[in-house]
């Protein structure tokens, strides 16, 4: 049965991580030696699997499958859900299910998994939200859904955050026909509405409608603009044979240890480069500030609160389980299947490594690092003002000197 073989290949890899040796292999580095297997079932919805669990001879071999897969038998209904979704008979899941394990299941069973599949992710989905939560992200990765007869890409938004303690997890997602102000005010009030307090700082990409719904939701918390995407902006804007040079400047920029430093670099880059790539020095000048908030916090948190690196891997991985089935048939599917994925990801992100403990945060908040980034936040309101006013004065010039009666132009009659 693949299952089984799967999942004896897992407790054989689990086995030889924590012994730091292959089986037969002489290290010095090794911690244990192997003392044979040990048969234990796995019971499952659908029927028992038999695992050769292994064995060491001073240390307890420890595996998280059994307490994994007996709570919600995640390879099972993930294959179910894939399936579901991309429209496939009950009938023919259960075939499947059947090569898989080995035993058929009846379309009722098939039936009362997905509907219990879909209680588990909607608990996942909208739970209180406890304690504080200094560092948020909030991203969007679009899907292809059926919707009235249509194919349309739909706007799956994430928040991913850093609680107190130091570790990351998904606090929430949902599907939306766009990303705009309003769609992303809906989803952010959503977060604070569900208990979301104790954000310090919130980290995204430069989508206008994420800018401007940060300053309406949480005007008094900062923006942290991700810096690969904001040099690449600049690298794109940049004639292709000064490229290599700048993107090795700005790399050099964002290692600087002091934000003194930074700016410092930043001009330093604009002199040397403005007279060759002029539109890519004003696009560097005009988003320094927006990049460079995280050098307010202490340097050992810098670089987790400046890169888009957990949720690219967390986009990845969505878009890996989701190849399968190309085309949603509704935005239930992509719920059910996106949250069974994303449940799975935030035990995994949970029982990881904490970014900095909590003695460190309690450290931060007795010291003038809120009064900075407070500070910071209030500029970019202004800055973001300014810049709309701007904006409506272009569009009012736009309307009143439009070409009219032959060539005239209304503000000059």
């Amino acid at each position: 049965m693949l299952l089984q073989r799967t999942l004896n290949d897992i407790l054989k890899v689990e086995s030889q991580e924590q012994l730091q040796a292959a089986p037969y292999e002489r290290s010095d580095s090794r911690l244990d030696s192997r003392n044979g297997l040990r048969a234990r079932e796995l019971k499952t919805r659908i029927g028992r699997i038999t695992l050769a669990v292994p064995r060491h001879r001073n240390v307890p071999f420890k595996t998280l499958i059994f307490d994994n897969y007996s709570r919600s038998e995640a390879a099972l209904v993930a294959a179910m859900a894939e399936m579901v979704v991309n429209g496939v008979s009950t009938r023919k899941v259960s075939r499947v299910i059947e090569s898989l394990c080995g035993t058929s299941v009846s379309k009722s069973s098939v039936s009362e998994i997905c509907k219990n599949l879909d209680k588990e992710v909607e608990s996942f989905r909208n739970p209180p939200l406890e304690g504080r939560c200094p560092f948020l992200t909030v991203d969007a990765t679009y899907f292809k859904v059926r919707e009235n007869n249509r194919v349309i890409s739909k706007a799956l938004m994430i928040a991913y955050g850093t609680n107190e303690q130091g570790h990351r997890e998904i606090l929430g997602f949902a599907a939306y026909r766009n990303e705009s102000k309003d769609t992303w005010q809906d989803f952010l009030k959503s977060l604070k509405k569900r208990g979301l307090k104790g954000v310090i700082m919130i980290t995204s990409d430069a989508h206008e409608g994420i800018i401007h719904a940060i300053s309406e939701v949480f005007p008094t918390v900062p923006w942290q603009r991700w810096q690969f995407h904001f040099s690449r902006n600049v690298v794109d804007k940049t004639p292709k044979k000064y490229q290599t040079g700048i993107r090795a400047e700005l790399q050099e920029m964002f290692a600087c240890n002091t934000l003194k430093e930074a700016r410092n670099k930043k001009n330093q880059i604009i002199q040397e480069y403005q007279d060759v790539a002029e539109t890519a020095m004003s696009c560097l000048d005009e988003g320094f500030e927006s990049a460079m908030t995280a050098m307010i916090l202490p340097l050992g948190m810098q670089r987790f609160f400046r890169t888009s690196n957990a949720v690219e891997r967390l986009n990845k991985e969505l878009k890996r389980r989701s190849q399968v089935i190309g085309i949603f048939p509704n935005e239930e599917s992509l719920i059910r299947l996106v949250g069974s994925v994303l449940v799975e990801q935030n035990s995994l992100s949970q029982s990881g490594k904490v970014i900095f403990k909590k003695e460190s945060y309690e450290a931060l908040l007795t010291s003038d690092v809120q009064e900075k980034l407070l500070v910071i936040a209030k500029e970019q309101a202004t800055m973001l003002v300014a810049c709309f006013d701007l904006y409506l004065k272009l569009i009012y010039t736009q309307i009143w000197t439009r070409p009219v009666n032959h060539g005239k132009y209304d503000c000059q009659t």
